[in-house]
């Protein structure tokens, strides 16, 4: 049966931990200038209802690594779930390609196209979870502490995609994850109950930033309104102002706190020019590991091997 990447709780912690040490090999091999096509001869459709620069350049550039080729998609060349069914589309694009990879705003979307499609579906972000940069998140903090062990990572700003996905990634990898985000803008309540249940780590809520950063390893944030949410950012930069992760933030965590963004950053308003340029932060390095973690996740879904 063809197996799918829509959320991190897709795999086990062993088949998380087989991508992360796949895509380290695949990182160093490429550095070495030792390029394996592995999927030589395998296309990807990549579906856009939302623009990135970051999903389409890592998923095209890391296909063309591994030797197969990548198809953007743009929102005007398939109008989703609009122009045509989804059920259509995945049929479709599973008669021409090995994988497809999408990038939409509904999660119901993805859900639909995995379930008529016959080959593999990757999530590259729906408004619900964002599975592969935290995927590459984890990865870069494994790279930087060489291990999980007595994990801290504070998560600040909004309850979106991206702290859900830290949630299911703590129901799969033991960790202490704190979320602060303003009141009403609490992450996926489903979400958080399952994580929470998993008993895998100590997952919990502080409103106040300072008191959640205490400790941390890892300072985690996100812009303050996200794709689709553009009239709501004015109104939005008066009620997360407290959670900007500026310097004297940064300073009331561990001496060897890291500092994480999963870009674009809007500097001035979530992150500072001072973190996000200064030493603690290892934005960029996490940015490459997206393309890593891709290559190791398409790797596991479109190899033969």
């Amino acid at each position: 049966m063809k197996k799918d990447f829509l959320t991190i709780t897709d795999c086990t912690r062993d088949e998380i931990y087989d991508l992360f040490e796949l895509a380290l090999d695949l990182k160093k091999k490429l550095k070495k200038g030792k390029r394996k096509a592995i999927l030589k001869d395998k296309t990807l459709a990549m579906v856009f209802q939302k623009p990135s620069a970051r999903t389409r350049v890592s998923f095209e550039t890391g296909m063309f690594q591994l030797g197969g080729h990548a198809l953007y998609l743009s929102p005007n060349d398939i109008g989703i779930g609009k122009r045509e069914s989804v059920a259509d589309i995945a049929r479709v694009l599973s008669r021409y390609n090995d994988g497809i990879m999408a990038r939409l705003f509904g999660h119901e979307l993805i859900l639909e196209l995995a379930e008529y499609a016959s080959v593999p579906v990757i999530n590259g972000l729906t408004d619900l979870y964002h599975p592969c940069q935290v995927m590459g998140d984890m990865l870069t903090i494994l790279e930087h502490r060489g291990h999980f062990d007595g994990l801290k990572v504070t998560y600040i700003g909004d309850g979106n995609n991206l702290a859900n996905s830290w949630i299911n990634m703590a129901s799969r990898i033991p960790m202490s994850l704190t979320l602060s985000v303003p009141e009403g803008y609490n992450p996926d309540a489903a979400t958080l109950q399952e994580g929470q249940k998993s008993g895998i780590s100590s997952i919990e809520i502080e409103r106040d930033p300072m008191i959640a950063v205490r400790e941390a390893d890892i300072i985690y944030t996100d812009v303050w309104a996200s794709m689709g949410q553009e009239k709501e950012a004015e109104k939005r930069k008066k009620v997360f102002r407290k959670y900007q992760v500026n310097e004297n933030l940064v300073n009331e965590a561990g001496a060897d706190v890291k500092v994480m963004h999963c870009l674009p950053a809007h500097r001035g308003d979530e992150i500072t020019d001072a973190v996000m340029d200064g030493p603690r932060a290892i934005v960029f390095d996490e940015a490459e590991n997206r393309m890593h973690i891709q290559k190791a996740i398409m790797v596991r879904l479109m190899s033969n091997a």
